[in-house]
């Protein structure tokens, strides 16, 4: 809500906003205000903004929003980057699946365990004042019940995704009744939980909301279509899909029919600070700059991610593409990907003594690869200079570690460095861009997918067709340095059976996605995590040596451990997730 979240520093310095301790059953509103004396209009409105500003409330080591750590490099798409292993070496240990230690400090996924949970105290405690206002004191009650109700759910939804086992907190528990709360529930009830929660926001929230950045219907409708498609893949104890729910199916078909949306003319708006909350952007985490504090409300979530040693950048040369991840941009002759052999020999690995890497005679790549990967040569986010400060063509010397890490960097995440979104904070870089959780295109391919597996895949044809479609289109902005000849982006004729049209949906997602966090909870949703990611792992430790050790293991990788402190802290009432 770009122009609503500008009052919520007066908000924290109020003493409305809820002061953190280290776990979040104790965390709770302690400020001089209660549910009885803050029960007006005015109030509720400070602490629904309050809760919208909870839910992007993360930082370099504890993610919310951006999913590069979780969903990215726990895949196939990229790497840890940074300086070495050792550089943060609680994600070295993600990439590495090597999760077994007894105590995982912390980084990383505990303090996300607890970032989410403090944003869902701070919703709760929104709702517990809201529900005891008489509507004809607050007419727009029901509507502020549904967007505080679609933030929960986002909330257990992000949580379930990441750690499967967790507690649904509501508002009506009492403090005894959420300590007595354990995370055991079945795996579908709590699936339905999540369901009901967005439910609600679908039918009691507007069409269209007057302030830029609320939730409403359309991204209600979405995310039910997301939940029930994660739901669909129905699995055992051991985190293995044993069945695919047809009637959930349906359900994702028809939500996702509800979603107002269209795609971006260029694929590169949905990654460019001038056109967020533009029509793709189905629901997005808003960030803002200059608002009169001394960073103003930009986001550190990538903040480890920027190309190191530029001159025009801060640090740390975090998340950089795997070598598997640009191969998957190689297209044939019809401009289709190679959806079987598109990793049998590598592409843009050979760089020259100039520090530009050599274009194989013949080779034709989807244009997505340079929206998403940085690579010498070529101009980094559509830029060739940037006003005095210096050339910004991607330089092998950009990579600050190569001989760990390769020196292909990531692209979308980064603003250009005289972006008026752009802050650096010591080496770190935060921007003002949006997060955005759900786009348009996701919308078309969570349909597409639905419908494929429900053997209606000629039906999902023209969907993907139009992601390609776009992609196809998205050359106007300066992407290439004298190889725009490359690019070849075809659309399918056909799909001879569903096997095909599988592949293809699922190498679409990939391609569409890179490097913006699905890829990990897409492998895990379909079941295939284990067989895809140790391929994976073994080809590229012919190429990487960190790689040398790490394996996946079916029946426990799937998620990540619940933090031993909150299993301390519930006195064993938390069980842990299979495997550890």
């Amino acid at each position: 809500m770009k122009n609503i979240k500008y009052i919520i520093t007066g908000l924290l310095l109020s003493g409305f906003l809820i002061s953190c301790s280290e776990d979040f059953l104790e965390y709770e509103p302690e400020g001089v205000l209660s549910n009885e004396n803050v029960a007006t209009a005015e109030n509720a409105e400070s602490l629904v903004i309050a809760a919208y500003a909870g839910i992007a409330n993360d930082d370099m080591i504890g993610p919310l929003t951006h999913m590069w750590v979780y969903g990215s490099v726990r895949s196939d798409d990229s790497y840890k980057g940074g300086g070495g292993r050792s550089d943060v070496g609680e994600v070295d240990r993600y990439e590495q699946y090597y999760l077994t230690v007894p105590d995982q400090g912390e980084l990383m996924a505990p303090r996300t365990w607890t970032n989410y949970y403090k944003a869902i105290s701070r919703i709760n405690f929104a709702l517990s004042v809201i529900n005891d206002i008489p509507e004809a004191e607050y007419e727009v009650k029901t509507t502020r019940q549904g967007e505080l109700r679609f933030l929960r759910a986002h909330c257990h939804f992000m949580l379930k995704r990441i750690f499967k086992k967790i507690p649904y907190i509501t508002e009506d528990l009492t403090k005894d009744e959420i300590a007595d709360t354990g995370n055991d529930l079945p795996n579908n009830e709590l699936w339905n939980m999540i369901a009901d929660d967005f439910l609600f926001a679908y039918n009691n929230l507007l069409e269209e909301q007057d302030e830029v950045g609320r939730a409403d219907r359309s991204a209600a409708a979405a995310y039910l279509a997301k939940t029930k498609l994660y739901q669909a893949y129905e699995q055992d104890e051991n985190n293995q899909v044993v069945s695919i729910n047809s009637s959930l199916l349906q359900e994702v078909i028809n939500y996702t029919d509800e979603v107002i949306g269209s795609l971006e003319p260029d694929y590169a708006n949905n990654f460019l600070v001038d056109y967020e909350n533009g029509p793709e952007s189905i629901w997005a985490a808003q960030f803002s700059i200059n608002d009169g504090t001394r960073v103003g409300r930009v986001s550190f979530v990538t903040g480890l991610n920027s190309p190191h040693g530029t001159g025009l950048y801060g640090c740390c040369g975090f998340h950089l593409a795997s070598q598997n991840m640009v191969n998957s941009f190689r297209t044939d002759a019809n401009g289709l990907p190679l959806l079987d052999s598109f990793n049998q020999s590598d592409i843009l690995n050979n760089v020259q003594a100039d520090g530009t890497v050599a274009v194989s005679s013949g080779l034709t790549v989807d244009t997505r690869l340079d929206h998403t990967v940085g690579i010498p040569g070529r101009p980094f986010k559509y830029r060739n200079t940037v006003s005095e400060q210096g050339d910004m063509i991607y330089k092998f010397s950009w990579a600050r570690d190569p001989g760990v890490y390769g020196f292909f960097g990531n692209m979308k995440e980064q603003q250009a460095p005289d972006c008026s979104c752009y802050i650096k904070e010591g080496p770190f870089v935060g921007t003002s861009r949006n997060v955005i959780f759900i786009r348009y295109a996701d919308v078309l391919l969570f349909k597409a997918e639905a419908l494929i597996q429900l053997d209606r895949y000629t039906e999902a044809l023209p969907l993907i067709n139009k992601v390609r479609e776009r992609a196809a289109a998205s050359i106007q902005k300066p992407i290439a340095a004298g190889a725009s000849d490359i690019y070849n982006v075809g659309l399918y004729t056909s799909f001879p059976n569903k096997e095909f049209a599988w592949k293809a949906l699922k190498f679409e997602r990939r391609l569409e996605f890179g490097m913006e966090g699905p890829r990990f909870f897409d492998l895990v949703r379909w079941g295939e995590a284990e067989e895809t990611l140790n391929a994976y792992l073994d080809e590229e430790k012919t190429k990487r040596d960190f790689l040398a050790n790490a394996v996946f293991t079916a029946g426990r990788d799937e998620y990540y451990p619940i933090p031993q402190r909150e299993i301390d802290f519930t006195g064993g009432l938390y069980v842990q997730n299979a495997g550890y």
